[in-house]
């Protein structure tokens, strides 16, 4: 079966459910895990060029609409009647879910069957780690610095601040991602700043830029230092491999606790 991958995260679906052989071609941001980037690049995830895609004789693209955007892609993939399915997770369930569904569609349904009910194990381990902890951070997690733009309650950040023992500062809002201001934030003064911004690479975040906002000097926080800048691939793609995010921001904040934890080799990877 030859499978197309249009976005990073159904990328990375395909390596946990080690399907990576049917893969013949790659949007430009899929940069994990190794093996492929030998492949053939079609473009950027929003501005996929179709006529490359269609080249290459897909049995199957997996698209997204997980950014604003996408959906051109969609329209020309109908257009061209090239076979497709949309992957859009908000959540861990979601990401369960379309692990079953993917393998599904590539004859691999019982791989998804297993890798799916092994991904919720693991998030149970981490459910049962952060039950221990008493005293619970919180978390401003920062998706872009200007205009500000955070996760709200429906998003799987909110459920990874509570998976290391923490919860996001935005939780009380019923959206997936939220619009805001810097004195908001500071109204809400975080213990921890996340610095997570969507196609950025951490190494070109630059934690000063924060303490040179208006007041957020007085933020403890910054005070303390408590800015962290985290890898983007780690913590804004709707992958299993937010497995890996968890486990090294569980380790951060509550070292103890997270200490003994193992998670499936193919994360370290």
């Amino acid at each position: 079966m030859r499978v197309v991958s249009i976005c990073p995260s159904n990328t990375e679906l395909l390596a946990y459910l080690d399907a990576l052989p049917l893969l013949v071609g790659i949007d430009d941001y899929s940069d994990w895990p190794e093996s492929i980037k030998s492949l053939p690049r079609l473009g950027p995830d929003l501005s996929i060029r179709m006529d490359d895609v269609e080249k290459l004789k897909p049995d199957l693209v997996l698209a997204s609409l997980s950014v604003p955007g996408m959906e051109k892609n969609i329209d020309e993939l109908n257009k061209r009647k090239i076979p497709y399915i949309v992957l859009d997770p908000q959540n861990f369930e979601d990401i369960a879910n379309n692990l079953i569904e993917v393998s599904r569609a590539i004859g691999m349904e019982e791989i998804g069957i297993r890798k799916s009910a092994a991904f919720l194990n693991q998030l149970n381990e981490f459910k049962k780690i952060a039950s221990t902890i008493e005293n619970r951070p919180s978390l401003y997690w920062e998706w872009w610095p200007k205009p500000v733009f955070t996760p709200g309650k429906i998003n799987w950040l909110t459920k990874v601040s509570e998976y290391v023992g923490a919860y996001n500062i935005f939780a009380d809002i019923e959206e997936a991602s939220i619009q805001t201001d810097w004195d908001d934030v500071a109204t809400r003064n975080p213990d921890y700043i996340c610095l997570a911004w969507v196609g950025v690479s951490h190494q070109k975040v630059k934690p000063e830029l924060v303490q040179k906002r208006p007041d957020w000097n007085q933020l403890p926080a910054v005070k303390n230092n408590r800015i962290l800048v985290l890898e983007e691939y780690l913590y804004c793609r709707p992958s299993p491999r937010l497995i890996k995010g968890i486990e090294k921001l569980g380790k951060i904040l509550h070292p103890a606790a997270f200490e003994q934890l193992e998670i499936e080799p193919l994360f370290d990877k």
